[in-house]
């Protein structure tokens, strides 16, 4: 199915685990699945994409006309900086996307860009940067993990389901398991840490099911959690996409495996 769609049908949403930078120019089955999806999603008339990778105090979308290439990676080959991902904007989703919630003030910011949780993955999904790309920032104000934290998050993405009739892919991208104290930065086929599996595979349970409650409560999967999720930063964006599934929609999952032992690359497509 391509092409633009009627108003009447709903943009799936998507959740992918970007894991590295190196994916950017890597050949593997995780950027294959991008490419994949890419071909066969309907077209967006835009892409909205709840990075892991832009925390700020409150919660803001970027309404740049002409989005700039952020590389928030250090360390990384020399060809990694010399690429860009030159995609127009999408002010007025992004507009769109403050009026839409009202949970929270929701701001424009013409501060930020397209950091590599967004333009790591669209690169391979749609390479000729040809469709408005704008961002959206995750509220990292508060000072401790406690329930209504999680639940405040998974409220306020339940309010963007609008867009979704506009024809604005909303991706979350971050990864369930994200633990880089553990990481083997030397074997990006390194054998996954048991914990990380297990942890992976009772977010997969939960995703299937259903079970939503699980997933905002995440410590309820045991001490494997704790090692899973150190920070929140890369767990949150997938709390945004199953918090926009719909009441009947399928939940299909896009790309399984790991990275470097302790980092999960499972993504997933709702509707």
């Amino acid at each position: 199915m391509s092409g633009k769609l009627p108003e009447t049908e709903k943009m799936p949403v998507l959740f992918i685990g970007h894991g590295s930078p190196m994916n950017i120019i890597l050949d593997n089955s995780y950027t294959r699945s991008l490419v994949k999806l890419g071909k066969e999603l309907p077209r967006p008339e835009a892409i909205m994409v709840i990075s892991a990778h832009w925390m700020t105090d409150g919660t803001f979308v970027t309404c740049n006309e002409k989005p700039k290439t952020i590389y928030d990676f250090y360390g990384f080959p020399r060809r990694l900086y010399e690429l860009d991902y030159p995609a127009p904007g999408a002010p007025s989703e992004a507009e769109l996307a403050c009026k839409t919630v009202r949970k929270v003030p929701v701001e424009c910011s013409n501060q930020w860009g397209l950091d590599h949780a967004s333009w790591a993955v669209l690169k391979h999904m749609y390479p000729e940067a040809d469709i408005p790309v704008f961002e959206m920032s995750i509220d990292y104000s508060f000072n401790e993990w406690h329930p209504k934290m999680m639940q405040y998050h998974y409220d306020l993405a339940s309010e963007l389901k609008e867009l979704r009739n506009q024809g604005v892919l909303i991706i979350g991208s971050g990864n369930i398991v994200h633990n880089l104290g553990l990481i083997d930065f030397q074997n990006v086929d390194a054998e996954p840490y048991d914990w990380a599996v297990e942890l992976d595979e009772k977010v997969k349970e939960n995703l299937l099911s259903g079970n939503h409650i699980d997933l905002i409560e995440y410590l309820n999967m045991g001490e494997v959690a704790k090692l899973g999720v150190p920070t929140l930063d890369h767990y949150l964006p997938m709390i945004y996409a199953i918090a926009l599934q719909e009441e009947g929609e399928t939940l299909e999952f896009t790309h399984e495996g790991f990275q470097h032992a302790s980092i999960s690359m499972r993504g997933f497509k709702i509707g």
